[in-house]
């Protein structure tokens, strides 16, 4: 039997099978032992296929190759990798810049994490309800990621803002939800579908930082003919297995600089660096720029993140 993981909880799997059916399904053990690197081998939009053992206990035995997946560093094993969802058409990144602000450091992490495992990305700018429409820094940041090449789109899921726009964004897609913790993803997602009903809280007036809700990934069919998977908040986003000449061509903006004096230029102190001098111009945002020479900084001193 073929089926799709819909949600993980590390001990067991919900599996959608091909005929719409949902099982509960345990791990073939040796997936356990064989990619040492990640801490689980199976994540939510992984297609796989099911047996039934002689205990009539479903068991995944196999998990099909990935379109790609999104990925970031374990965050107590810096050698490894925690698997947080695969097969995505579109991710999009809820940023909110206010209660909790969204740093542009964590978005642009995310961003480089993404576009190296080729999954298109969008932000959406969330809570817009809460702040001025013409609020000077939800300007400028949107200007920023729109001029590095990034769809935005302004909504509020509480009040219903651009969500008939974000539902066009997402028909015939499997889409991701991702963001820190308080950011209004599980509010979002119900309001997307009024028949999904996942947990809320409120945000932590004591430090004006969200309370996790969502405890595992879980994908969800949507009424529109869209599929979303709802992540649990991160507080960082680390770059796992990056080199220091790899990360220019994470930077969706610096690809398209082609004429630095030397071909394999870092774009931090070369001469002749056209990178830099897009900074200087304006053309580069600084913060984005700023941002890359931080993380080529980590890369290069073997940071953990």
């Amino acid at each position: 039997m073929r089926g799709t993981v819909y949600k993980s909880t590390g001990s067991w799997y919900k599996v959608k099978l091909e005929n719409g059916e949902f099982i509960d399904c345990k791990l073939f053990g040796r997936f356990r032992t064989e990619n040492l690197k990640s801490t689980n081998p199976v994540c939510v939009g992984d297609n796989v296929r099911v047996n039934i053992t002689k205990n009539q206990v479903h068991q995944i035995e196999e998990i099909f190759d990935r379109n790609n997946y999104l990925i970031r560093k374990s965050v107590k094993l810096s050698k490894q990798y925690h698997l947080i969802a695969s097969n995505i058409d579109v991710c999009f990144l809820i940023v909110t810049v206010k209660n909790p602000e969204t740093s542009t450091m964590f978005i642009d992490r995310f961003l480089a994490s993404t576009f190296s495992y080729n999954i298109e990305t969008v932000l959406l700018f969330n809570k817009i309800d809460e702040i001025d429409y013409n609020d000077e820094k939800l300007i400028r940041l949107m200007n920023i990621y729109k001029n590095a090449g990034y769809k935005c789109l302004s909504i509020s899921g509480k009040k219903s803002i651009n969500i008939d726009h974000l539902k066009k964004v997402m028909i015939n897609k499997s889409c991701v939800f991702s963001g820190h913790s308080g950011v209004g993803k599980s509010t979002l997602i119900n309001k997307l579908d009024s028949e999904i009903n996942i947990k809320t809280s409120p945000i932590s007036e004591s430090n004006l930082s969200g309370q996790h809700t969502t405890t595992f990934s879980e994908m969800y069919d949507l009424n529109f003919n869209a599929r979303i998977i709802d992540t649990p908040g991160i507080k960082g986003f680390g770059l796992y297995d990056v080199k220091q000449n790899e990360l220019r061509d994470f930077f969706k903006e610096f690809t398209k600089v082609q004429d630095c004096k030397f071909n394999n230029c870092l774009h931090f102190e070369e001469p002749g660096c056209q990178v830099k001098i897009k900074v200087d111009n304006g053309t580069i945002s600084k913060s984005r720029y700023q941002n890359y020479i931080t993380l080529l900084n980590e890369i290069n001193n073997n940071y953990r993140i």
